[in-house]
């Protein structure tokens, strides 16, 4: 069945107030519950230095609204304001909005610190190394009773037997895929990163850091007590921990001595989270079509890489050789180098010396995936680069995991300003003769967030109709890894952003 609104309007309540929105509420802001295309709504925002970025939302012909720091805009200043005009378009279910500065997005509590988040990426920054893992994850705010800190604030939902739900799953959390599952109960997928799939229903479901999904779940086991869980699926550095919610059903009963706990994937449970990425397809109907290009008129090659830079002044006291090193990270072996103004503001006002527009189309060749890999691709370039692609463009891009460091990691890409269509994964090295003929060009899903698999590839292509739009950035926060330089409070640092394509 793949009428999914007829089928959510079957099954689903809009007007009921058991709407579960799944890790990360504790944003400071507003929510918007319903919405009618091409919807705009302006919001005025007064944080510290951190811009406000709409996860998902395209902003057609809006780009000064988009949110990233020193790409779209400047940093907001202490004690300034700017006002943010959000044009929705075609986007359906779950989006998310989020503060797009350093670590700033570590404050939707996806996963929890027990220090100040601003400290830790400042100490990380100027030791080199990498972060503390954070203590735990959460739901809906809370870690749940499997900490030691948590047991009297453990998220629970209360449900009605018989009743079909909507969770609302925002995964908050800053670089880990995450398996989730409900003890004794399917889910239902029905939508992703605002676009509508095909029903999934499954036991487990894993989801990439920024990524949103609509899930279904329908209260027919006994009235009880159910765990709700979710855990990492392995990065090169993860928290081992697991976060827990009460699936509470209403009515009269004894809680049992042991509640019902799920049997989730193990963390390095590889099978599972492809398997259920692969049957992800998009809903490919007359009302929802699927227009993935079928021709392509600019490929790009991108390799993503875990990388060591020179540590200012030898001031370094973790870096991976030494106090004259620090972590760091690059696509195509560029780690951007965030100029002194946004780099929309230098395209329009065509300021010379802002960046370069030679981002390669291809990376240096080696064996991306090998336990060797060259010298050369350790020590990336730090340049201003970005990439202009014609309006309308049929763009495909294969993003390219890469062991530089024996740090093979599951890396999220998000582009900003487009939705594209995921039409192909694989393990190892993309081949550019064989890959392409396991592509799915029927009904690919399209997604804001891919997950690219860890020593693997994801192939994604669009249309490049929006116009100034397109930052891509993988998030790789946790492992504190730099993308560019900047000058704030008169000293310098790194921390991670992305190569941007500029259209015109």
């Amino acid at each position: 069945m793949h009428d999914v609104k007829k089928w959510l309007e079957a099954r689903f309540d809009p007007q009921a107030d058991s709407l579960l929105n799944i890790w990360g509420t504790n944003v400071v802001g507003y929510r918007v519950k319903y919405f009618r295309h091409w919807f705009k709504q302006r919001a005025q925002v007064v944080p510290s230095l951190s811009p406000l970025h709409l996860h998902g939302v395209k902003q057609p012909r809006n780009p000064w609204s988009d949110g990233p720091e020193y790409i779209t805009q400047c940093p907001i200043q202490p004690g300034n304001n700017f006002t943010y005009e959000i044009v929705l378009s075609n986007e359906i279910g779950t989006l998310w909005w989020h503060a797009h500065s350093d670590w700033s997005r570590a404050t939707v509590h996806g996963s929890w610190f027990k220090v100040d988040v601003q400290q830790l990426i400042e100490d990380t920054l100027a030791s080199g190394g990498r972060p503390n893992t954070s203590n735990a994850f959460t739901i809906n705010g809370q870690p749940g009773d499997l900490y030691p800190c948590s047991s009297n604030g453990t998220s629970k939902f209360t449900v009605e037997f018989g009743k079909t739900y909507l969770l609302r799953i925002v995964n908050g959390v800053m670089n880990e895929n995450m398996f989730l599952e409900v003890a004794n109960h399917n889910l239902t997928v029905v939508g992703l990163d605002g676009a509508y799939v095909k029903p999934i229903i499954t036991n487990y479901i894993m989801t990439t850091p920024g990524q949103t999904m609509d899930v279904l779940i329908t209260a027919n086991q006994p009235p009880s007590h159910y765990y709700m869980a979710s855990r990492a699926y392995a990065g090169v550095e993860y928290d081992e921990t697991t976060t827990t919610a009460i699936f509470k059903y209403k009515g009269n009963y004894s809680v049992p001595s042991t509640i019902p706990f799920p049997n989730l994937p193990n963390y390095t449970d590889h099978a599972a989270a492809q398997n259920f990425v692969n049957r992800i397809r998009a809903l490919a109907s007359t009302e929802h079509p699927v227009n993935v290009p079928q021709m392509v008129d600019k490929r790009l090659l991108i390799t993503i890489s875990l990388n060591i830079a020179p540590c200012p002044n030898n001031t370094c006291t973790l870096g991976p050789n030494g106090n004259n090193t620090r972590l760091s990270a690059s696509l195509s072996n560029v780690s951007f180098h965030a100029p002194s103004i946004d780099l929309l503001q230098a395209y329009y006002r065509k300021i010379p010396g802002i960046f370069e527009t030679d981002f390669p189309l291809e990376p240096q060749a080696f064996n991306f995936t090998a336990d060797r890999t060259p010298s050369n691709a350790v020590a990336p370039e730090s340049a201003t680069k970005v990439k202009v692609i014609n309006f309308n463009s049929s763009v495909e891009i294969v993003f390219q995991g890469t062991n530089v460091l024996n740090s093979a990691e599951n890396h999220p890409l998000h582009l900003h300003g487009y939705s594209f269509y995921v039409v192909g994964y694989g393990d190892g090295n993309f081949n550019n003769v064989t890959s392409p003929s396991t592509y799915n060009l029927v009904d690919p899903p399209e997604m804001n967030t891919v997950a690219v698999p860890r020593n693997g590839w994801a192939a994604v292509r669009f249309k490049a109709d929006n116009p100034d739009k397109g930052v891509e950035h993988y998030e790789l926060h946790q492992n504190g890894l730099s993308r560019h330089q900047k000058k704030r409070h008169n000293r310098s640092r790194t921390i991670q952003r992305a190569t941007m394509m500029s259209l015109v």
